[in-house]
């Protein structure tokens, strides 16, 4: 079953309408997205560092811990994925701890549009959602015809988020309405024949991104084109996820929602191993955005190893002890 958000209002329609010239052509969505304020990136790491540091008491960590479980986009996206790979996949997100059924299930099984049918019997009617990269991940290198294509057999076979990947180089080169379209183009090939949609995440790749100043701008075109999620990175590249950038990104949702009305979701993703990472996140999520977006419906981990971490931990508050890697399953 597909994440349920509410629609528009009519004030949210109304100041996403009053910001339609911004995309009126590539010369005005230029001079909106360079007339953005400049990143301070000094500050910006300092405020990552700072709220890096807050103390997580023991109840509160406990919460936090069931909480990230529950955000988690379980996946596997490797050329040897195999059909039984996947199915023990969707076993271990609706059943994270055999040996504790307290524990949540994830939020979503994240895998290649050709197993999408595969994971969405597997998990039956768990509520945990299917997720499935699209757009040729993790490059993007192919025509529009071919992203589209491919959006579609996903959401054909049952996907309720498709993960997509901007065409890095039409961006880095200038080419913004070029990047605009392409994402409103895979936004409306998210659509099902019965009028809902599977919601689209975009992934930025801030790794090759270069500036913070790009991140900032590419986190408004994303959310001007319609995404429902923003998304760092796909996780096959040296620099994934990093807290300056997703606080960063957690700014540009926070002042794109005061702008128009319409909250969107963040996903960190790569490069997110520990429970003190995972808790480090949340607590940015909190102190940007606030609890409205503490949910697996507006926060996403895509890091798959943080799951046994978070377990190891969860045991050990539950038991006293620390079961070491041997007590979870293997992804």
């Amino acid at each position: 079953m597909p994440i349920t958000v509410p629609a528009y209002g009519k004030e949210a329609a109304g100041r996403l309408a009053s910001m339609a010239d911004v995309t009126a052509d590539d010369g005005a969505l230029r001079r909106f997205l360079h007339g953005l304020p400049g990143v301070d990136a000094v500050g910006l790491e300092a405020r990552a560092a700072t709220l890096g540091t807050r103390s997580v008491k023991t109840t509160a960590k406990a919460y936090a811990i069931d909480l990230a479980v529950s955000m988690i986009d379980l996946t596997t996206l490797e050329g040897a994925d195999t059909p039984g790979k996947v199915r023990a996949l969707c076993a271990k997100g609706i059943n994270p701890d055999p040996t504790d059924r307290t524990a949540p299930k994830v939020a979503a099984i994240c895998v290649y549009p050709d197993m999408v049918a595969t994971a969405k019997e597997a998990l039956g009617d768990s509520g945990i959602h299917v997720a499935s990269v699209a757009t040729a991940f993790p490059a993007g290198r192919v025509a529009l015809p071919v992203k589209l294509a491919d959006t579609r057999d996903a959401v054909a076979a049952g996907a309720d988020e498709i993960d997509m990947v901007i065409d890095r180089g039409a961006f880095l080169s200038g080419r913004y309405l070029a990047v605009f379209e392409e994402i409103k183009a895979v936004k409306e090939a998210c659509a099902r024949p019965d009028g809902s949609a599977a919601h689209l995440k975009v992934i930025f790749e801030t790794g090759e991104l270069q500036t913070y100043d790009n991140v900032r701008r590419v986190s408004w075109l994303a959310m001007l084109a319609g995404a429902d999620f923003i998304k760092t990175s796909t996780g096959k590249v040296a620099v994934n996820a990093t807290p300056p950038v997703t606080l960063l990104m957690l700014e540009a949702v926070r002042d794109f929602h005061a702008a128009t009305g319409v909250q969107v979701g963040v996903k960190p993703a790569g490069g997110i191993r520990t429970t003190k990472d995972a808790i480090k996140y949340l607590v940015m999520v909190n102190e940007t955005l606030g609890t409205p977006w503490l949910t697996a419906d507006w926060f996403r981990f895509g890091a798959s190893s943080l799951l046994n971490d978070l377990l190891m931990q969860r045991q050990k508050l539950s038991t006293g002890r620390y079961s070491g890697p041997d007590y979870v399953t293997v992804d």
